[in-house]
């Protein structure tokens, strides 16, 4: 007798249409994998596959990689419990005589691994994971003082810290004879740093030029291949974008962000490494005067650490605009309430707006809507303040406060201006 398998065509509908209200719950009663959420049949019998699926394989065999944050939206209600769990499940990898060394510079803005130093380092692993009998080790080069919180689980084998009053602050010339220094001594086969604003890009070519190689920039794909000198073929974007430019792996890579995915299933040692000289005294042609207040309104989105986001929750403006300037954030706003006219459109957050990395991100009457969870994703921790217990923005958030929103500033507002005048009366 035949089984007769019955399927849920709405269920199937919504697993495909990220705009559906209920499609993160769906999504994460199919599971993971399940081929309602990943494909499906067309009205002419031919299976189609949804190019929105996590780990979808596009048509240049590249793996999508998740940045929308529907997994954390889907998992994070009912995987909470097991987090601890499933980290201490992760593979503990030590490399103790590694036969080379892929050098990675990360950008580390505020002092933290962004995504994009995730996915530099993410790309290390491949290049040094490739030859299984003849392991390499994954060295990061770091300047100053950064929070080594999770850097074990991003796939760093070795680490050097460059630490002084040279090095800190913008001092491209203290750094890049660092890293001479480093490469006279450790010789690494390959230097990664991100092709980014942030530092890494300026870095990167200035360090091939002292060393008198041909820098790839702008790498967004590296794949093996036997034919070329190292064994590697990088593809980066050129003529500003319009095409890709494919040639032989060089030793010194800048790579874009999404050029690999991060390390996520293994920890690594992370033991530091130290230079056997100190670094010697150099007198620079460029001063650091240090960083110049500014007033938080000011600040862009994409750049701003700290954002208090408004959503359709909002009814008391003026107590919210109150609240960012007690506080010192930046104002941002989910689409509704750009819509609506509260806040202007460049303050909007999300995939149809602003894409944020705030360390603090502070979500006031925002239900969640997967393009403003896709705009959130590199955000370091999230605080979320809604009447709804089951929004997909408190299943998001890492600290989640349920009440109204008004009154919850307000109190907030009484709490910081009082402790400011504590500490002024101390004083």
């Amino acid at each position: 007798m035949n089984e007769i398998v019955r399927r849920d065509p709405r269920r199937e509908w919504i697993a495909r249409n990220r705009l559906h209200p209920e499609h993160l719950s769906v999504l994460a009663a199919l599971g993971e994998g399940s081929s309602a959420a990943t494909e499906w049949m067309g009205p002419n019998g031919v299976i189609r596959k949804n190019p929105h699926a996590v780990g979808f394989i596009g048509p240049n065999g590249i793996k999508r990689i998740d940045r929308s944050g529907v997994q954390q939206a889907a998992v994070v209600g009912h995987g909470a419990s097991t987090g601890s769990k499933a980290a201490d499940d992760r593979r503990q990898v030590i490399i103790e005589a590694p036969d080379f060394l892929v050098a990675v510079v990360p950008d580390l803005p505020g002092g933290r691994l962004s995504s994009h130093d995730r996915d530099l380092l993410g790309l290390a692993r491949q290049l040094a994971d490739a030859d299984g009998e003849r392991p390499g080790a994954v060295v990061a080069v770091l300047f100053g003082s950064a929070d080594h919180a999770g850097f074990d689980e991003a796939g760093i084998d070795r680490l050097i810290v460059l630490e002084g009053d040279d090095v800190d602050g913008y001092a491209p010339e203290a750094r890049l004879e660092a890293l001479t220094a480093v490469d006279g001594e450790f010789a690494p086969r390959h230097w990664l740093l991100p092709d980014s604003k942030l530092g890494g890009a300026d870095l990167g070519r200035r360090l091939a030029a002292r060393l008198g190689e041909r820098p790839a920039a702008g790498v967004w794909q590296v794949e093996r291949d036997a034919a070329c000198a190292l064994g590697w073929r990088c593809t980066g974007r050129g003529a500003a974008g319009s095409s890709d430019i494919q040639r032989a792996l060089p030793r010194v890579v800048l790579a874009l962000a999404e050029c690999a995915e991060p390390v996520s299933e293994t920890r690594h040692a992370a033991r530091p490494l130290a230079l056997s000289q100190p670094l010697p005294p150099l007198l620079g042609r460029i001063e650091d005067l240090g960083p110049v207040a500014v007033d938080p309104a000011g600040v862009a989105l994409a750049e701003a650490e700290f954002i208090l986001s408004a959503g359709n929750g909002v009814k008391d403006w003026e107590g919210f605009h109150q609240a960012a300037e007690v506080l010192g954030a930046t104002e941002g706003a989910s689409r509704v309430a750009v819509d609506d006219g509260y806040m202007p459109r460049h303050r909007q957050v999300g995939a149809t707006g602003t894409w944020v990395t705030a360390r603090v991100y502070v979500a006031v009457g925002i239900s969640g809507a997967i393009q403003h969870l896709q705009g959130i994703q590199s955000c370091d921790k999230v605080v979320a303040i809604n009447l709804d217990p089951g929004c997909d923005m408190i299943k998001r958030a890492d600290l989640a406060v349920i009440g109204d929103s008004a009154s919850i500033l307000a109190a907030l507002v009484e709490m910081v201006q009082r402790q400011r005048e504590e500490k002024r009366d101390a004083a």
